[in-house]
């Protein structure tokens, strides 16, 4: 608006109207004048410093990774609007949409994913969680909306806003307080993790919240819909239902490996989580072996 933001594939011009996003922040799908590629542009709307800092946060966040189930950062800039500022994202644009929008078209017709679909793109999320582990960090709110699905149903990890320092030392209620209201802002409520609803004065939360996240996403996957999203609709109490062991249900659909990887990343207590290595072995072996090839599991 005021000439302060440089583009590539610039001047990029809306190509639609507006989609608001979770918190200020909205969405235009722009096309660039120079390339004729579509992109997306997230407009972060900042009222004061803090959330200048938070919006150039996850710019940061994007700074560290290079990873095809990362989403990355083309370009940012901060405008100026007035007395206010908007951070401006600038996105790659995947047509294809959210993991979120795949299930919920599936389970209008009546059905759900197959595990063969299912086991490669929980695969990648895993691996882009992976490299976030890897850095010492935590997305803290993997869900199934932050979750793109590419032409070849690759998952790219989106929304890196929330993410902060992967181990966490809880020293005193003070800081205990601070770190559960920080989280009932930046976690989804549905998808966050027990140890995060009632912080302990002296703990050390780290990566496995991402693990029940993940567990989470998978139930979503699996049965239509994240194991919490009913309760947290009918306005019944998620902070107490997280508190016991999650029961899957009976479907028949799915392999006794997949559900009882299911079961452990929802262990209530983070520590007897796996981390994301010893999920991804286990994801290797469910995969179907190349075809003309058989394998033996030792």
């Amino acid at each position: 608006d005021n000439g302060a933001c440089s583009l590539p594939g610039s001047g990029c011009c809306p190509a639609h109207a507006s989609l608001p996003l979770r918190g200020f922040s909205y969405v235009d799908l722009v096309e660039g004048l120079r390339d004729g590629r579509f992109y997306a542009l997230k407009r972060i709307l900042c009222h004061d410093k803090e959330d200048r800092q938070e919006a150039l946060h996850e710019v940061e966040m994007h700074g560290l990774f290079a990873h095809p189930n990362i989403l990355r950062l083309e370009a940012h800039c901060m405008v100026e609007k007035g007395t206010k500022h908007e951070a401006w994202l600038l996105l790659p644009f995947l047509r294809r949409g959210t993991l979120w929008s795949e299930v919920e078209a599936l389970r209008d017709k009546g059905t759900f994913l197959p595990e063969e679909r299912i086991v490669p793109i929980l695969l990648g999320i895993c691996r882009g969680l992976q490299a976030i582990h890897a850095k010492g960090y935590a997305h803290r709110d993997l869900k199934p909306t932050n979750v793109l699905l590419d032409d070849e149903e690759q998952p790219v990890l989106m929304d890196l806003g929330s993410m902060n320092r992967a181990r966490i030392e809880v020293k005193g209620s003070r800081e205990a307080m601070a770190l559960q209201d920080w989280a009932a802002q930046r976690c989804t409520i549905s998808y966050r993790a027990p140890e995060l609803f009632t912080v302990e004065s002296h703990c050390v939360i780290d990566e496995r919240t991402d693990i029940w996240s993940l567990g989470c996403v998978l139930y979503c996957m699996m049965f239509g819909e994240g194991p919490y999203d009913l309760i947290f609709q009918k306005g019944d109490s998620v902070a107490l239902a997280v508190q016991n062991q999650l029961r899957v249900p009976a479907s028949g659909r799915y392999s006794a490996a997949l559900e009882c990887l299911l079961s452990s990343m929802m262990a209530v207590n983070p520590q007897d989580r796996p981390h994301v290595s010893h999920i991804l072995d286990q994801l290797e072996g469910l995969q179907p072996a190349p075809s003309g090839q058989d394998t033996t599991r030792i």
